[in-house]
């Protein structure tokens, strides 16, 4: 069975392990967290960062990258150096994956490649985001099947494609539209986030979420909810409109900036 630890989510910073539970080993996707909370936050969820086998890297912004350096350092004094996938383009992108490669092996991540680390299969779809490469994730071990999509304006065919049938799902749910367009952003970043190159709103997710269900679906997290834009119970309102409408048994929950989720 799978595991999904939460370890943050939100415009500060991103980061999640997703757990082989046969095994205790897992992989990262993102840091963009301090050290500090990510040893924290794994030592809460029961996770040892020592069987941590790899890092996804969905895109270089950074609040998903930015806590990468500090951390594989203090892996690698725990003698662990989990190979980093990313796309060239993005190691491009980021000052934050520069000259990491003495603490890790850093391996080349396209859409559709699959990655096999901790006892899981792994498959990269694109996203579409304003980054030089955005991915999302499909992961898999013994018939079990998490999905992960955030930082995303729509859900490609392909996005869609490989979160169908999945037992566990990080849904991204970023804003509430009336929030977004009555809020303090300027007008060019509203229009940003609000882009098919942005983030998926409450709506959008929802309307995701309702195609996803399945007789398999048992947990659903909101993710990267914003706090200036957005309200974690409104989040997981539009979720749970969907499950209940449609009757469906999965728990609803949300990632948070500063706490730990488990989805299980």
């Amino acid at each position: 069975m799978l595991k999904l630890h939460i370890l943050a989510s939100g415009s500060r910073g991103n980061a999640a392990v997703v757990e082989n539970a046969a095994t205790g080993r897992g992989v990262l996707i993102d840091c963009g967290i301090c050290k500090r909370d990510f040893f924290a936050r794994c030592d809460e969820a029961g996770f040892d960062p020592a069987k941590l086998d790899a890092v996804l890297i969905t895109h270089e912004h950074g609040d998903h990258t930015k806590g990468i350096g500090v951390t594989m350092r203090g892996l690698a004094k725990l003698g662990r150096r989990p190979a980093i996938y990313a796309a060239p383009a993005t190691l491009q992108a980021s000052k934050h994956l520069q000259d990491i490669e003495e603490t890790c092996e850093i391996r080349a991540l396209a859409p559709e490649a699959l990655v096999s680390a901790a006892g899981m299969s792994i498959v990269a779809f694109a996203t579409s985001h304003d980054a030089a490469a955005s991915f999302g994730f499909r992961i898999e071990a013994n018939g079990d099947a998490a999905g992960f999509m955030t930082d995303t304006g729509i859900v490609t065919d392909a996005a869609h494609a490989h979160l169908q049938d999945v037992r566990l799902l990080a849904l991204e749910s970023n804003h509430d539209p009336r929030m977004l367009s009555e809020g303090p952003y300027p007008y060019v970043v509203k229009r940003r986030i609000a882009s098919d190159e942005g983030h998926l709103s409450n709506e959008q997710g929802a309307e995701e979420l309702a195609s996803l269900l399945s007789t398999r679906l048992e947990a659903v997290a909101a993710m990267h909810v914003s706090e200036n834009n957005n309200e974690y119970d409104l989040a997981k309102q539009g979720f749970r409109a969907v499950t209940e409408r449609e009757g469906h048994p999965a728990r609803i929950a949300c990632g948070y900036q500063g706490r730990l989720t488990t989805l299980s």
